[in-house]
């Protein structure tokens, strides 16, 4: 008689699977985890708790090396090592790796061959193939691409923050380091972001760019170079007055904004992006990720964690638009100039956000330059049957690469130019 599977213990059907459980009685999966959704290879450590009917963990991934690991509804793809922490909702493709101590919350997705080291928080958060990112970091709410490999990759130092929560209490802070119509060609210049940093988000940053440790990046770098922030030499430093002055408190209302056209500029740029990577993946990826049901499962995971991230960017900016009136009653209390250039940009925005929600809300119906994706699209289809994706990327040719991006530079112009 076959046994019920409802009262056949989780872990022994793994087991039989070929599932490596080196101390089964200590893992814990939950009802709802579907065996089948397990590859046969998968090691999953002492201590370790899955859950969730969307987890699926593809062949070669490990579980928990170092640390337990609580995984809830997400997908990982081959060769995957998660060393420890907590990960919900989150997508990690081939070869990608974080180490013990991280927190990866919904919305996070990790490329091939990306990751961190220990003690690592995301959420929100994209990375290309090749970013790596460093220990003891907070780094969400952020896009970051560049390099070319795992010996040429994009660096973000250790304890390195993205601030994305102001004063005012908005989160209309996403950061683009980097961007993707020329980031997913994996040919451009790697970006450093040095450790004991950090970027004031929203802001956006250039292949190429060198930031040195220890510095506060807060605003847009859109020429890739050595980034040194304004400072004043020793010999010309102010007297000690001067310095005491410099440093003395300034009246603050929280809700009374200055001129807002940057960041709702770097707002749309962002979504933009976010557009354009759900179309890459739509068009481009989805026939490297179909014929294998964990490869499968990763691909209906990104386009889950990008449709999330689009949501969360326009909900945010959606409140940036609604805390205007405020801001120009504080304006307006205080005497200021409401002709001036910052209230005239609030003004602006409370105007044309209706117009500007409606076009975001439609942009799926938004194809972009179809003459250059078809080009591209023929180009990736020329391939070898069974080229992996990152070999497929490498090998296009510079007119493919070309039309690429400007097929998808042009959905992100779409977006661009609704700003006020």
């Amino acid at each position: 008689m076959r046994q019920n599977k409802k009262n056949c213990n989780p872990s022994l059907i793994l087991l039989a699977r070929g599932v490596n459980l080196p101390q089964p009685e200590t893992v814990f999966i939950g009802g709802d985890v579907a065996p089948e959704r397990i590859a046969p290879g998968v090691t999953i450590h002492p201590g370790c708790r899955l859950s969730g009917g969307k987890t699926s963990i593809g062949s070669g991934c490990e579980l928990g090396a170092d640390a337990p690991v609580t995984l809830c509804d997400c997908q990982l793809g081959e060769r995957v090592n998660l060393q420890g922490g907590a990960f919900r909702e989150a997508t990690f493709l081939n070869g990608a790796i974080m180490a013990s101590g991280a927190y990866i919350r919904p919305g996070t997705l990790v490329e091939e061959e990306a990751g961190g080291a220990h003690t690592v928080g995301l959420k929100q958060t994209i990375l290309f193939p090749y970013v790596i990112l460093g220990s003891l970091i907070n780094f969400c709410d952020c896009l970051m691409a560049g390099g070319t490999s795992r010996s040429n990759h994009s660096e973000v130092g250790s304890s390195y923050i993205h601030f994305n929560y102001t004063p005012h209490q908005d989160k209309a802070t996403a950061s683009l380091v980097g961007d993707v119509p020329r980031g997913v060609m994996l040919d451009q210049p790697a970006i450093f972001l040095g450790g004991q940093g950090g970027l004031v988000g929203p802001v956006r940053v250039a292949f190429g760019t060198v930031v040195p440790a220890g510095t506060i990046v807060r605003k847009d770098i859109l020429q890739g170079d050595l980034y040194l922030p304004e400072s004043v030499p020793a010999a010309t430093a102010a007297p000690a007055a001067e310095k005491a002055s410099a440093s003395a408190s300034a009246p603050y209302h929280q809700g009374a904004y200055r001129a807002i056209q940057r960041i709702v500029l770097n707002n749309l740029m962002y979504i933009g992006n976010i557009h354009a990577l759900r179309a890459w993946y739509r068009f481009v990826r989805a026939p490297f990720m179909q014929a294998d049901p964990f490869q499968g499962a990763c691909l209906d995971g990104a386009c889950a964690r990008l449709a999330t991230v689009y949501q969360e960017r326009i909900k945010r900016l959606q409140e940036l638009a609604e805390k205007m009136p405020g801001s120009l009653e504080l304006a307006k209390a205080d005497g200021q100039d409401i002709d001036a250039a910052p209230c005239r940009q609030q003004r602006s925005l409370i105007e044309r956000w209706p117009t500007m929600r409606a076009a975001l809300a439609g942009l799926d119906r938004v194809e972009g330059s179809v003459r250059d994706r078809d080009i591209l699209l023929n180009a990736m289809g020329r391939h070898p049957s069974g080229t992996s994706y990152l070999d497929a990327v490498k090998a296009l040719s510079p007119n493919a690469r070309a039309a690429g991006t400007a097929w998808l530079q042009s959905l992100v112009d779409t977006v661009r130019n609704l700003t006020i």
